[in-house]
């Protein structure tokens, strides 16, 4: 009888060490970065979407409204989140967001990423890929996998346990469709020198400038292709946001006045909701 006693006692030992145990995975991931599961520090690479120009009313960087590394009240950015789970990060957020940056400016970047040690990276490039003056003139997508590669292989190895999130590019082709019609916005985009490839003669609907939208709107799809293929071969610390920012409908009162092109403190936020839904 006194056996069997201990062996029920044993068993029902067992039954509760298994329990705790399942408990502690499902609440804590064993990878996690920190205890609490979210990061104490973070940088941003990309370019002056990132770097929020023109999101502060003038056409300047404005970092602060920033739908990744964004202090101020406006945007609810990736920081801002975060900081609400983990005051460790506070101060703790670095854009290294470039204007005008192609892929080829992404490895710099990371480097700076690593040298910070942050423990989680937002990754947004390739807008400035496809803008070119020409569609000739379209970064290569052999090349533009190739750059993002070499930056993302510097993460990997500088921050083998940080996390990071790859995001789509800005639906560029439906902001010429939702603005064609406008007539500031074909105005703006008329008189300056804002992504040629895609917004050169705005109004025409001739078949070689349907053409040639076309072609951006695919080489966009095509870089998409590989940001996603990139983050997949980097390994489970890297998570791609499934088109999410690709997604994004942006609508007119959503980006700058300025240049009808990168987003507004209303648009960064609209970037931020639909990244961080898709983040860690």
């Amino acid at each position: 009888m006194i056996r069997r006693w201990h062996l029920v006692v044993l068993a029902l030992l067992s039954i509760l060490a298994l329990a705790c145990e399942g408990g502690t995975a499902g609440s804590e991931p064993t990878d996690a970065p920190t205890k609490s599961g979210y990061p104490s520090s973070m940088a941003a690479l990309g370019d002056s979407i990132t770097a929020g120009l023109g999101s502060c009313g003038t056409y300047v960087v404005c970092t602060r409204n920033s739908w990744s590394t964004g202090s101020g009240d406006t945007v609810d950015s990736h920081y801002r989140r975060i900081l609400a789970k983990n005051s460790k990060i506070k101060g703790n957020a670095d854009n290294f967001g470039e204007p005008g940056a192609e892929a080829d400016a992404l490895d710099g970047q990371a480097a700076r990423a690593v040298k910070a040690k942050a423990e989680y990276v937002t990754v947004l490039i390739g807008a400035n890929d496809a803008c070119a003056k020409t569609v000739g003139g379209m970064t290569s997508v052999t090349t533009f996998r190739s750059e993002v590669d070499k930056a993302l292989n510097r993460l990997k190895k500088g921050l083998p346990k940080s996390r990071v999130l790859v995001t789509s590019i800005p639906d560029l082709y439906r902001l010429w469709d939702l603005g064609k019609d406008n007539p500031d916005a074909v105005r703006v985009w008329t008189r300056a020198t804002i992504c040629p490839s895609l917004f050169a003669n705005p109004a025409s609907e001739a078949d070689a400038d349907n053409d040639r939208r076309k072609q951006v709107r695919d080489r966009i799809d095509d870089y998409d292709d590989q940001l996603r293929a990139a983050c997949k071969a980097y390994g489970k610390r890297c998570r791609w946001d499934n088109g999410s920012v690709h997604q994004v409908r942006f609508g007119l009162d959503e980006v700058s006045s300025v240049d009808y092109f990168h987003p507004n403190a209303k648009g960064q936020n609209e970037l931020a909701d639909a990244s961080y839904r898709a983040s860690w």
